[in-house]
């Protein structure tokens, strides 16, 4: 393409066939229209999408490509590229597991096998009954009392395979989770 020639956007305005309920569709164009000037707007309006509603549905990408003048596809794309963005709703609870060097040197790898066993779920994914997710993350800040698991803002230092379950078993009974030696993140 020469200089000379300017590149013209060609409006695609395609109807989405999902609709949201009223609440939601206005909390996504809320998003939208806040967002829409901002260079590279899409990933603060998925940001405030998933911070309103609690997730990114599909009837939400439709409507987000179709204010944005995208495909479905490129949002999509970078929906599914950022493991952060849930594309389904979240667990009641969700349970980060520390992955980092300093937890795997201390039994997390074993404790994160446990942890998807225990719960029939892998990372990035629910249990069954919705109640818990699974999250790896890339350290707590709790190294030399690995491994570790922050569940409800609340962290769980040196976790055995034993004490996650009980840990699960207190959180499904609705008693809440055994509380940890290390403080509950936020507080003091």
């Amino acid at each position: 393409m020469t200089e000379s020639r300017k590149r013209v956007a060609i409006p695609i305005r395609v109807e989405t066939k999902a609709a949201l309920p009223p609440d939601q569709r206005a909390a996504v164009l809320d998003a939208v229209q806040k967002h829409r000037r901002l260079e590279g707007a899409l990933l603060p309006i998925l940001h405030e999408v998933q911070g309103r509603l609690g997730w990114v549905m599909p009837a939400a990408v439709a409507l987000i490509a179709l204010e944005l003048n995208l495909t479905r596809a490129e949002v999509h794309g970078v929906l599914t590229f950022y493991h952060y963005f849930r594309q389904r709703p979240a667990a009641t609870h969700t349970i980060y597991l520390c992955r980092a060097e300093a937890c795997q040197a201390l039994g997390a790898n074993g404790l994160a096998a446990h942890a998807e066993r225990a719960l029939g779920a892998p990372f990035h994914q629910c249990s069954a009954d919705g109640r818990f997710g699974l999250e790896p993350v890339y350290c707590l800040g709790n190294c030399a009392m690995g491994p570790s698991l922050l569940i409800d803002r609340q962290l769980y230092s040196r976790v055995t395979a034993e004490r996650f379950d009980a840990i699960i078993q207190e959180l499904s009974a609705g008693t809440g989770a055994p509380r940890s030696s290390a403080t509950a993140v936020g507080e003091r």
